[in-house]
């Protein structure tokens, strides 16, 4: 779609929220095929959902209880994931799951990297998926990550007496203005998004409480090195 049809469109629905049509117009007038696409018939539109959202965010945050967030993933410990689902995925589908999420952290290693804030419950990073040599290849590739200025890692210990939000994982992209925002969320039939206003709130109040509670970003480092140390 183009931004003059994007304009259009606005104008016909009556939208009167500039700051929106001019976000959604850009996006628009960025027509480059995204990557994403050449999984089209592969993979679940909502895979290709997730990685057009995070294509365009400005800044992500999430919170997770029992995996690494995928972003944050190494091949191995991706590809040890996907061969523990049930019902079991064919060997080429579990390729093609892998090579999509590590293609997904792009984002993260661009020129206009996007900032990313995650707090990881310590069961996620003492869950040793695919051994231990798996397991250290892992953390080690969170500690490299947490040295970089855009990355902020922190750890929510056993010892925070909690997890707010039942304990599931939480993926918050924030778009280029709020309106623009998205929450995804990992269920077992597949991703959920969100993007009411009333959830949004709800999400951002859950990930600051959670953040109230994890450990700095060096305190949280101690504990990789740690965890690293034990295995």
């Amino acid at each position: 779609m183009s931004p003059e049809r994007v304009r259009t469109l606005a104008h016909h629905y009556k939208c009167g929220d500039p700051a929106l049509v001019q976000a959604l117009s850009d996006m628009a007038a960025d027509r480059k095929r995204g990557w994403w696409e050449e999984y089209r018939e592969i993979l679940p539109a909502a895979l290709l959902n997730l990685a057009e959202v995070e294509h365009h965010a400005t800044r992500l945050r999430s919170a997770v209880t029992v995996h690494i967030p995928g972003l944050l993933q190494t091949t191995e410990h991706a590809r040890e994931l996907f061969r523990q689902v049930v019902p079991e995925f064919p060997p080429p589908d579990i390729e093609h799951r892998v090579s999509f999420r590590i293609k997904r952290q792009a984002v993260l290693y661009r020129d206009s990297a996007i900032p990313y804030h995650v707090v990881i419950h310590e069961a996620a990073l003492r869950m040793q998926f695919g051994g231990p040599v798996t397991a250290r290849a892992q953390l080690q590739h969170l500690l490299d990550m947490s040295e970089r200025e855009h990355i902020t890692i922190r750890v929510l210990p056993f010892t925070a007496g909690g997890f707010p939000g039942s304990g599931q994982s939480i993926f918050y992209s924030h778009g280029p203005i709020p309106q623009l925002d998205t929450v995804h969320l990992d269920q077992s039939h597949g991703p959920v998004f969100l993007d009411a206003e009333a959830q949004l709130d709800m999400y951002r109040v859950l990930l600051d409480r959670l953040d109230s509670r994890a450990l700095a970003p060096d305190k949280s480092r101690d504990v990789i090195h740690h965890l690293i140390r034990d295995l």
